[in-house]
């Protein structure tokens, strides 16, 4: 993500493609809404520069892991509680664990889909000779259910009223 640059992010599509790599492969990210939205206002200052989170020393070099890292820090994360990469391991847990829609719903994602969305290569018993696919549609829905569902996180728990009274000890 830090190496995202503007020439890479297709708005109309909402994709951004760039190059693993480890596996010297392309690889597209569907973005959802929300990702889109920050990613226009963030246009706004960094949109001059080639890379979306440029480094604070030169603009025309990507933010480095060591920033983002100071910046837990700075949020008072811990190394013992997260590190940068462990958002991927996260976020791939609860896919596939299964996260919980707007309305209720228990959404769960295919394993191969996610490991495809983490730019990792898949096992298929053919080989990738005969498996080429992208599942791009379902790695679209799954990343719009991402953000939507961190965006539920961030606004707070639903607290149903359930008519306790209170009891004094």
């Amino acid at each position: 993500l830090r190496t995202m640059r503007w020439a890479d992010i297709d708005f109309d599509r909402a994709q951004w493609s760039y190059l693993v790599g480890k596996t010297k492969s392309d690889h597209i990210v569907p973005l959802s809404a929300q990702v889109i939205e920050i990613l226009r206002d963030l246009q706004q200052y960094t949109g001059h520069r080639p890379y979306v989170f440029p480094s604070a020393r030169s603009g025309n070099r990507p933010m480095s892991d060591a920033a983002l890292t100071v910046a837990l820090r700075t949020m008072g994360i811990a190394r013992e509680e997260h590190t940068i990469h462990g958002w991927r391991a996260t976020a791939k847990t609860r896919l596939e664990e299964g996260i919980t829609d707007a309305k209720g719903n228990q959404l769960e994602f295919r394993s191969d889909a996610i490991e495809l969305q983490l730019a990792h290569k898949v096992k298929d018993s053919n080989g990738t000779a005969y498996n080429r696919t992208k599942f791009l549609d379902v790695r679209t829905a799954m990343m719009q259910a991402w953000s939507d569902y961190l965006d539920h996180l961030r606004r707070g728990a639903d607290v149903i009223d359930i008519g306790c009274r209170e009891v004094n000890v």
